[in-house]
This record gives C-alpha cells, structure tokens and sequence, in this order.
C-alpha cells in the first residue's frame, strides 16, 4: 500500500540520497516519482507541471514529501486531490542567501516559489539550523526586491512549522585505526609511533598556515593522528562549481607548490556541463601532485579516496549542511573549513573539546 508520495524534482546528489533513504526505510509504503539531476533551473521552473501529469491519482496517499526545488503550491493548485495530503518540504538549500557571482543574476522567481512553497506545505524541514535561520530571517529583505505591494510577517506564518532535520548520512563502517596501527606493538613502541604521528600532524598544521588559509579557517582534528603522513594528502570532495570556491582552493595550492611543499591531492566532487576554467588551469599546474581527479563511480572508491586522505579542504562561500567534510571526517580526515555557514554547527565547540579530551589535537587559526 502506497501511502507516502515521494517526489523529487532533482534527482541527483544528497537530494537523491535522501529519498532513496526514505524510500527504502518505508519498506514499501512509499512510490516515488523523479526527475534527473541536471538542468536545476529548469526544473524550479517547470517539475510541477510535469509532476501534475505522471502522478497517478490514489485514495492510499496521505503524505506528499518533496524538495524544495518543487513548486509546491503549482503543483496543488494543478492537483487538488493532493491538497488533503500532508504536505512536507525538504530545504536542502535555500535560494535567499544563495551565493550568486553578481546581484543582477539572482533570479527573483526562484526564492519566491521556496516562500510560497513553504506557506502551502504542512511541515516544513531544515537540514540545519544554518538553514532554516537563514532562510527565514532573509524573507522580509529578499521581498523588498519587490518594487510594491509587499506582503508581510510571512516569516512568522512560516516558523512556527518549520523544524530542522538533519540530513541522513549512511557512514561506511570502520576499523578502529589507531587499533589497527597499534596492534601488537610494546608500549614503547607505541609512544614512539604516536611521537611521530604528532609530529607530522604539527609538520601539516604549518603547511597550511604558510599556504596562508588563515582568518576564518578552523582545523579540527578526527579519529587518528596516525594517518597523517608525508607527503600531506589532500582531499577537495565538492561539486565542480563556483560557489564552492575552487579558485580560492586551487590558489592557496599553488603557493604551497611555490614554497617546495611536497603534497599530493585527490580532487573528486560531481560535475554538469559548465565547469569554472580553474579546473582546467588547475589539472595543467599540478599535475605531477594529482593522485585522483574527478567524480567517482561507486561509494567504495569514494570512500578508499577518503580514507587515504589526511585533510579534507572547503572553501566553500555556501554550505547548509556539508555531506562530503562529514562522511571526510568520518574516514579519517582532518576538517579545513571556514568557521562560518554550517560549518560551526556540525563541528561545535563542544564537540572539539571532546576531542581535545581525547588527546587529539583542534586547532584554530
């Protein structure tokens, strides 16, 4: 029995994710109806025609669940047999503070249809507290856009049903890695090998203040010192685009090719048809350091790329929630990221005291 109507406008990515999760924890109660993950703009603008017009009607349904990429309030108002059902949205992202290259290539209409959306769904989902802040408190500005007539206190229509759920991650599981390292050593040796591993650490810790990530960059350290080695293997796992700020990324290595710094990197992350001219320059100029580049096939890979890593980088100028730094972290990695967005959220300050209690190191910068 189908009684949940799974619908994603974007079917790629951490959107695509998300509902298989759903689809598969539901264990059948649920039908899904997608469509591919390219072409985002246009399926802002056009998914819930399409939707209106493939979903079979069904007296089973009671939840309508979506992204919101959909145009929700289009897709009720063309489908008033679904107007009964419990409507819940997903913001895996919000249009409102969306980085854009220059104001004037905000379109208006996008933003717009996640307001509206929001006012016709039941229950409304955050994947982080970033996220829905930030979407909520930017309402009442983004609508001054609007050259009159402006509606107001929409944000506090809003709020009281918006909620945060953070985002579901499927972690690989994992050996313990210092028990690995560890096994059948003496204690000396041991205290030696840990000698040496902070060492390293501190060696890495160095490199990244002389390629000068400095100001609001925050260094946390995961499970295991032990990993780290020399050359540093560095791990950039983000989508092929400008906001995740792969000039900055790129930059900040050619000075540490400059300074003689051996290094090596794995560059991975999804990417469409428009990819920023700096991919190409970068591939050009660090070639003899490229261990991986480009987007791999299977989560198994993914995650070897991962584990072989000692720190993952963002430099993103957006992220609400961070999938890639967190499943990084999980595999082994050092966290390099700015100290802003959601990045603070998923790694608080309680949380990098807990490491420091377990004898590893948070570093600030």
């Amino acid at each position: 029995m189908s009684r949940v109507l799974l619908i994603e406008a974007f079917y790629a990515g951490s959107h695509s994710q998300l509902i298989d999760t759903l689809e598969k924890g539901l264990e059948g109660c649920a039908v899904k109806y997608t469509l591919p993950g390219k072409k985002w703009h246009w399926r802002a603008r056009t998914s819930a025609l399409y939707f209106s017009e493939v979903i079979s009607p069904s007296q089973e349904y009671r939840i309508l669940f979506t992204s919101s990429v959909l145009n929700l309030a289009e897709l009720v108002a063309l489908r008033p047999d679904l107007s009964r059902l419990t409507k819940i949205v997903y913001f895996h992202e919000n249009q409102l503070v969306y980085p854009v290259r220059k104001q004037k290539d905000r379109d208006f209409q996008y933003g717009y249809n996640q307001i509206i959306t929001c006012l016709t769904a039941d229950i409304v989902l955050f994947n982080s507290k970033y996220n829905m802040e930030s979407f909520l408190s930017s309402i009442g500005t983004f609508l001054k856009l609007m050259p009159d007539f402006r509606p107001k206190g929409l944000a506090e229509k809003i709020r009281p049903k918006s909620k945060v759920l953070y985002f579901p991650i499927e972690f690989p599981i994992m050996n313990d890695p210092i028990a690995d390292v560890m096994e059948g050593l003496t204690l000396a040796e041991q205290a030696s090998s840990l000698h040496e591993s902070q060492e390293v650490f501190e060696k890495s810790k160095d490199r990244a203040i002389k390629s000068g990530v400095t100001g609001e960059q925050t260094v946390s350290c995961s499970s295991v010192l032990s990993q780290l080695s020399s050359p540093l293997k560095i791990v950039w796992a983000h989508r092929w685009e400008h906001d995740k700020n792969p000039d900055l990324f790129f930059r900040t290595l050619y000075k540490l090719l400059d300074s003689g710094e051996d290094f090596r990197i794995s560059v991975l992350g999804e990417h469409y048809s428009e990819i920023p001219d700096i991919f190409t320059e970068a591939y050009e100029s660090l070639k003899d350091n490229i261990v991986h580049w480009g987007y791999q096939q299977s989560k198994e890979d993914y995650y070897q790329v991962l584990i072989e890593g000692d720190v993952a980088v963002s430099t993103a100028k957006h992220e609400f929630y961070g999938v890639a730094m967190l499943e990084a972290v999980h595999c082994g990695c050092l966290p390099l990221c700015p100290n802003q967005l959601v990045y603070p959220e998923i790694f608080p300050k309680h949380v990098q005291n807990d490491i420091q209690k377990d004898h590893h190191t948070v570093i600030v910068f």
